[in-house]
């Protein structure tokens, strides 16, 4: 689903890393989590900076803002604040990528 090309693309060469500016590091991490790790990692992304991690794991999605110094568990995104979560967990589990791409965007109208 990454390079869908009905997706809309920051630019023509690629994937939009970052939301504001181009910088090292992301605003926003997005992070499946197989074995361990998690909440775990907040600090790693703390120091570089990163604004956003959702961890999805065990078919459960959370999502931590940094306030401050620490982050916080969220129930909805600072950087993308029309996304609504129940809708984009709808589609994330979807078994049919192509069906998944398609009913999101639709949905969500872009």
């Amino acid at each position: 689903m990454l390079f869908d090309p009905r997706i809309p693309r920051a630019s023509a060469g690629g994937v939009r890393q970052n939301i504001d500016t181009r910088k090292a590091y992301p605003d926003l991490v997005i992070e499946v989590v197989f074995t361990s790790g998690g909440a775990d990692k907040l600090e790693i992304y703390r120091r570089l900076g990163v604004r956003e991690v959702w961890f999805w794991e065990d078919g459960v999605l959370a999502i931590y803002g940094l306030e401050g110094e620490q982050y916080t568990k969220v129930a909805k995104s600072s950087l993308l604040p029309q996304l609504a979560i129940d809708t984009f967990l709808r589609y994330v589990t979807c078994h049919d990528q192509y069906d998944a791409v398609t009913e999101f965007l639709a949905e969500i109208q872009w």
